[in-house]
């Protein structure tokens, strides 16, 4: 029997951070294994709202293949693509475009978040609100069975079902409608305790060289009322207890809870435990990565291998859809 089909995209901002790594990355890895994936770099996605910063852009698609291989996402297991070497993906968004009730998209939350929160730019354009159109072109183009989401994403996808569902109908029942695969993304704030973020400044990449981890651990958060060595700390509110929860084994982060209660340990000794971890936690992905920057010529045939088995799959979709259409 063959596997179910997967398909998930990051947008290319460059370097990946933790955040990444266990808010998708990880469970990519994992899925690999069970499913038939389809990973691709959403390039036209990033024009959405950076449209007038692309010059970063193919460099940026390069840094983030380079995390996803030192990260484990294996070529001999799963196709990994750029989105715009994929023109079928615009003819499908097109098609799909014409199809789509405008206030399914103005109903979308993220529109309306987005639209009070970015005010640095102007996103009031076609293409940031139809960017669900495109995603769910990416989606069904490759028939995708289960998409990897947080559950803050599950409306993103359940428009595309709807707009799967009104093809279907309309035309022929061409797409299977796309289900969620939930995952639970561990609490990891970054090191000024807000959102890990590329924009504050706050990230410890996986790239990061062990002096820089080390400052950046150095300078995180804890208990603000823990003002002195010897006052009682609350481990429940401190970010790098947080960052122990995920890279520290569970009888040493129990050891951990206790004497930051009983203050039995410091601020200081706490963040020098947590260093060692996670140094030696992206030891192995920084090799990778090494030998993965030095032989970039693998990664261009690993790219241009992805591409044609996933131009392959489009084509026959297209096919498919302008029969369909009868166009």
């Amino acid at each position: 029997m063959s596997k179910k089909r997967i398909l998930s995209g990051m947008r290319p901002s460059g370097r990946l951070h933790l955040g990444n790594f266990f808010g998708a990355l990880d469970n990519w890895v994992r899925l690999q294994d069970n499913y038939e994936c389809f990973f691709f770099a959403a390039d036209w996605h990033a024009l959405t709202s950076e449209y007038e910063n692309t010059e970063s852009l193919k460099e940026n698609t390069r840094d983030m293949f380079l995390d996803w291989l030192s990260a484990g996402v294996n070529p001999q297991k799963s196709t990994v693509f750029i989105q715009s070497k994929i023109p079928e993906h615009a003819e499908l968004h097109l098609l799909l475009s014409m199809i789509t009730p405008l206030s399914w998209l103005e109903r979308n939350p993220t529109y309306k978040e987005q639209q009070l929160e970015i005010t640095n730019k102007d996103i009031s354009t076609y293409g940031f609100l139809g960017y669900p159109v495109l995603q769910a072109a990416d989606i069904i183009m490759y028939k995708a069975h289960k998409v990897p989401v947080g559950v803050d994403q599950v409306p993103h996808l359940e428009l595309t079902r709807e707009v799967t569902r009104r093809f279907n109908f309309l035309y022929k029942e061409i797409f299977p409608l796309p289900e969620p695969i939930l995952t639970e993304v561990p609490k990891l704030l970054g090191i000024d305790g807000r959102k890990m973020s590329k924009a504050y400044n706050n990230a410890i990449y996986l790239s990061d060289p062990p002096e820089l981890i080390r400052q950046k651990i150095d300078q995180m958060f804890t208990d603000p009322q823990r003002a002195r060595r010897s006052d009682p700390g609350d481990p429940e509110v401190c970010n790098v207890f947080s960052f122990h929860r995920i890279f520290s084994p569970t009888e040493e982060v129990d050891d951990i809870g206790s004497t930051c209660r009983s203050a039995d340990i410091g601020c200081v000794d706490c963040k020098k435990r947590l260093i060692s971890k996670v140094i030696t936690f992206l030891g192995p992905l920084q090799s990778k990565r090494d030998y993965f920057s030095s032989h970039f010529e693998e990664v261009e045939d690993i790219i241009e291998t992805g591409k044609k088995k996933a131009q392959n799959i489009a084509r026959e979709t297209m096919d498919e859809v302008r029969e369909a259409i009868k166009i």
